[in-house]
């Protein structure tokens, strides 16, 4: 069986993540790896024994000519290069979200994987989640119905990682463009993928990255420190109305005084979701009465791990050359969804989608 060949764009934190996930798949090979930081490089080329090396996507991409595929873990302010380059190589090629900096990177990323005939994929890595599995599962075959109103959560009370995360020059924002991505993204793949029409949101700057706590913040990246640029916002909030009428109530936080928190609160005419309080739950109605059913773990122990099975469907994307672009579609309306936060929150007023 011919292996699919796949290079690393970015050799940090998540690039290692990925590569632990692809060594679940016996079909792949990791060709090639390159990264701007010649220490990072080394350390996460000899830890998974990565033959060939480079200092940048430009020579690895000129010298790689036996590549079916590239997945991009880097700055978020180096996505939109990343791939395009990738893309222009004539790979398939996997993002890390968000998607780019802003919707108008995303868009272009999106015109040219659309060009070249390549797929482009977006790493929403929580639709692999098993409890997003299960729940989707629950709405395809009629349970919850019309999902009008969902609460997306993502707060940290004390989880500022530093490093390139909290300088907005690389990363584009905080806790929104870094947590709030995936529980929007969650939200609108679950309840439907309908259009966003506005935004009204709110950030705040009011506990900064913390320092003087003796706790821990529980991640951060290599070589963070106090001395980094700390310039994005501690938390943000949002209600993002979609073309069905339905809503999204988004709150995010890298540090905030409250209960640490990841999960998601789905409302439909039929029954509604709870996600992320340490058991899935189902709210309905059975022989008119009110009744709550706690989806027990063991369905879901059979569930492969959430990167394995993302780096899966990135592989057999490859293996069966689907270029559809339904991804990179999301990945630009999430982007949108994105930028508008960040706007409305800067004007003080409601921000219009187009």
């Amino acid at each position: 069986m011919k292996k699919v060949r796949i290079a690393l764009i970015g050799a940090g934190n998540i690039a290692n993540t990925h590569l632990d996930a692809y060594k679940e798949l016996p079909n792949v090979e990791i060709a090639a790896i390159c990264d701007i930081n010649p220490e990072r490089l080394a350390e996460t080329q000899a830890k998974y024994g990565i033959k060939n090396y480079y200092n940048s996507v430009e020579e690895m991409l000129a010298a790689e000519k036996d590549l079916d595929g590239a997945d991009v873990c880097v700055w978020n302010c180096n996505h939109a290069k990343c791939v395009i380059a990738a893309l222009n190589a004539g790979l398939h090629v996997l993002c890390e979200k968000p998607m780019a900096y802003t919707a108008e990177e995303a868009e272009e990323m999106r015109a040219v994987a659309e060009r070249v005939g390549k797929a482009l994929m977006i790493g929403f890595v929580t639709r692999y989640d098993p409890e997003t599995l299960v729940v989707k599962d629950y709405i395809d075959n009629g349970y919850v119905g019309d999902i009008y109103y969902a609460k997306a959560q993502y707060v940290r009370r004390h989880g500022n990682p530093g490093g390139w995360f909290a300088n907005k020059e690389l990363s584009g924002g905080g806790p929104v463009i870094d947590l709030g991505v995936h529980v929007i993204d969650r939200a609108r793949y679950l309840m439907g993928r309908h259009m966003p029409v506005s935004v009204y949101a709110a950030t705040f700057d009011k506990l900064g990255r913390r320092d003087n706590l003796k706790t821990s913040v529980g991640w951060s990246p290599k070589g963070a420190s106090a001395a980094d640029v700390c310039n994005v916002e501690d938390a943000g909030t949002a209600l993002i109305r979609f073309d069905n009428g339905s809503v999204i109530q988004l709150e995010t936080s890298y540090s905030l005084n409250g209960e640490t928190v990841n999960g998601l609160h789905l409302y439909g005419s039929k029954g509604g979701f709870s996600t992320g309080r340490g058991e899935l739950k189902l709210f309905t109605e059975v022989n008119d009465y009110l009744v709550d059913t706690v989806i027990h773990k063991e369905n879901l122990k059979n569930a492969k791990p959430l990167f394995t099975a993302e780096m899966e469907a990135f592989v057999n994307r490859i293996i069966d050359n689907d270029i559809s672009l339904d991804s990179a579609d999301d990945g630009v309306v999430v982007m949108k969804m994105l930028d508008a936060i960040y706007e409305s929150a800067r004007t003080g007023h409601e921000v219009i989608i187009k």
